[in-house]
This record gives structure tokens, C-alpha cells and sequence, in this order.
């Protein structure tokens, strides 16, 4: 399996030690089949991540599995050294506060206004009673303000999340993770609800927050053209198991074929 290094943009540097690393990774749920099948690889501090690959195949729990939304039946997630399948309930808290998360649907409290949205993304570095009547610092008020201007959502502060369109409202979520300074960022089908030109321009501004922020990015995508264009390497799951690793340039379409099992794609 190819595992050369990136000639895209962010290229990645060998020195870095990786940020992210998934060792022998297994799930299975109670009477069912497994669903990954020992799954291995490393997410470098540069990188850009793209999970590709038939519905089913496991990428929507691998994500899953690094916070530990998923629980693993067998193996290591070490993100920056740590074992995230190891800690206690409250070491998990504190480790969460580092990585930001982008959902397929949104994941908004909709009676909520867009500014608080964003700030929830803060909750966990806020004491508990400032937590409980939404008393967010200063910094955090003015950062989420800057965030929503740079993603056209100024003129919106203050509207329920419930009033903006599907690709305002996935905006709304890529600044409520970017608000967490988060060390890695988990992308979930990001684009699965909105339209070709709403995707792409979505998919530009992780990319470019990450780039900008020095943010890795895994992110399990379901549009194959998206996942060439934005990312730095390519990864293509079948039935749990990592089919292709390498860069995005060397996909090509024997590699799609063996990935999708000869689907039309």
C-alpha cells in the first residue's frame, strides 16, 4: 500500500512527530459484525485527511471513535502521545477541549441565537457556574464576533440558529470548533446536506481555517472530488478495512475502482 509523502500543499515535514496515531483500531457492537477491522495510521501536524469510501465501510465511526463518541472494542488512539482509549471521564473532558469536531447535521441548538452557538465551543474551558448562565469571557466574545465575520455570518449574530440556511448553519459549526483552539480537527461529512457550490466553498473555508490556524484535519467525506481537491492524502476504507493510503495526486481510478468495489461512482 502506497504510503509516499505528500508533494501537496502542506507538505509534510518528518520531523514533526504525528499528532494523531490509530493503532490496531476495532470496533464491534453487540450481536452485530465488526465494523472496523484493525485500522492503522498516523495523521501528521500538516495534514489533511480525507476518509473516503462506500456507505458502510466504517468512516463515519473511525471519526467517531478518536473522541470517543464511539467507544473501540480493541486498540490505541494516541492523540499527541496520549491514549485516548485509557483515560478516565474526566481526563476525557479536559483531552475533548482540544479537538474540535464539524458534524454532518449541524449539531446547532436551534432556539439558540448563532453567537451562543458559537460560544459553546468554549463551555469546556469555563468554570461551571459561568458555564451555567452563559457568562463567557470578554476574549471568547470578541474572537467568536471576529470568526463569524470572517465567514459572512456578521449581519446574523444574533438570529436563531434555526433561521439560516444549511450551508450558513455548517458555518456556524466550523466556528463554533475553531473557537475550542482545538490541536486536531474531526470533519463528519460536512457537505452531505448542501448543494455542489455550497460544498465546495464550505470545504475551502476548513481548509483554509486549518491552514491558517496550523490545525491537521481528519475528515471523512463522502464526495470523492471534494476529498481529491482539499486533501493532502487520501485514505479509502472497505468493509473496515484501510484499502489505500497515500497522497491525494496518486489517486486514480484502478485505486477508485478497488476502493468502491467497481460502484459507479
Amino acid at each position: 500500500m502506497p504510503t509516499t509523502t505528500s508533494s501537496a500543499p502542506w507538505p509534510i515535514s518528518p520531523a514533526m512527530p504525528p499528532v494523531l496515531e490509530i493503532c490496531d483500531l476495532r470496533v464491534s457492537y453487540v450481536a452485530g459484525p465488526e465494523v472496523l477491522k484493525g485500522i492503522s495510521f498516523a495523521v501528521g501536524a500538516d495534514e489533511f485527511v480525507a476518509i473516503i469510501g462506500s456507505s458502510g465501510a466504517g468512516k463515519s465511526t473511525l471519526i467517531r471513535c478518536v473522541n470517543r463518541l464511539v467507544e473501540p472494542s480493541h486498540g490505541r488512539v494516541l492523540f499527541n502521545g496520549r491514549d485516548m482509549l485509557r483515560l478516565d471521564s474526566g481526563d476525557l473532558r479536559r483531552e475533548r477541549r482540544n479537538i474540535g469536531m464539524i458534524f454532518q447535521q449541524f449539531n446547532l441548538i436551534e432556539r439558540m441565537s448563532v453567537i451562543d452557538n458559537v460560544l459553546t465551543g468554549r463551555l469546556g474551558h469555563t468554570g461551571t457556574l459561568r458555564s451555567l448562565f452563559r457568562m463567557f469571557r470578554r476574549e471568547d466574545i470578541e474572537r467568536a464576533v471576529r470568526l463569524l465575520d470572517r465567514f459572512g455570518l456578521a449581519e446574523h449574530i444574533d438570529k436563531r440558529a434555526d433561521q439560516l440556511s444549511g450551508g450558513q448553519r455548517q458555518r456556524v459549526g466550523i466556528a463554533r470548533a475553531l473557537i475550542q483552539n482545538p490541536g486536531l480537527l474531526l470533519v463528519d461529512e460536512p457537505t452531505s446536506s448542501l448543494d455542489p457550490k455550497i460544498s465546495r466553498e464550505v470545504m475551502a473555508l476548513i481548509r483554509d481555517a486549518a491552514r491558517e490556524f496550523a490545525i491537521p484535519v481528519l475528515c471523512n467525506i463522502h464526495d470523492v472530488a471534494l476529498a481529491l481537491e482539499f486533501g493532502t492524502r487520501v485514505i479509502g476504507l472497505q468493509g473496515g478495512r484501510v484499502m489505500f493510503d497515500a497522497p491525494a495526486a496518486e489517486v486514480d481510478q484502478i485505486v477508485l475502482n478497488r476502493i468502491y468495489n467497481m460502484e459507479v461512482l
